[in-house]
């Protein structure tokens, strides 16, 4: 790889790293879970980075290529086992700052718990919408329209809600 692409990695990985690791949180059933996850999704990025061919920003790329390892790593996981998650043990999503009020830091405990039950499609669509990214970025990232992001990403919030307000 020459010079050019392993800087162009090493920025995007610097910038991107944080949210990387809260879309392998998602998709991991633990901590642990979460580090291999996001081990596995460097090196793809590594090794594919060759292949970028800029149609997309590179945060974008990075991102596509999350998804595809989280839901592959997935994938394979529930056809070796059924695996059931401890809802006592759920960690909350990164959060950087303050700790949260009490009633808030549970709520955020319920919104994983209810990110974690969704399909996969609407897990990558809510987990890249929690991180902030514009619909028309969500739209590239998952090859869907960007309207159909938007009425995706308010059906998902409603499915969020009620299982919330479920559990509360």
């Amino acid at each position: 790889m020459d010079r050019e692409l392993e800087t162009a990695f090493l920025e995007g990985l610097e910038q991107n790293k944080q949210k990387l690791l809260r879309v392998c949180s998602v998709y991991a059933a633990d901590d642990e879970d979460k580090k291999d996850l996001f081990q596995e999704v460097v090196i793809n990025i590594w090794k594919s980075m060759p292949s970028f061919k800029a149609n997309s920003s590179l945060s974008t790329w990075m991102f596509r290529v999350t998804l595809n390892v989280c839901i592959n790593a997935q994938t394979k996981l529930t056809k070796k086992k059924k695996q059931f998650v401890n809802m006592d043990s759920v960690e909350l999503l990164q959060y950087e700052g303050p700790p949260p009020p009490e009633e808030e830091s549970q709520q955020l405990i319920y919104l994983r718990s209810c990110i974690k039950k969704l399909n996969e499609a609407d897990k990558a669509l809510i987990t890249l919408a929690l991180e902030e990214l514009p619909y028309k970025e969500i739209a590239e990232v998952t090859g869907i329209t960007e309207n159909h992001v938007a009425v995706k990403i308010k059906r998902i919030k409603n499915k969020l809600l009620n299982c919330i307000n479920e559990r509360s």
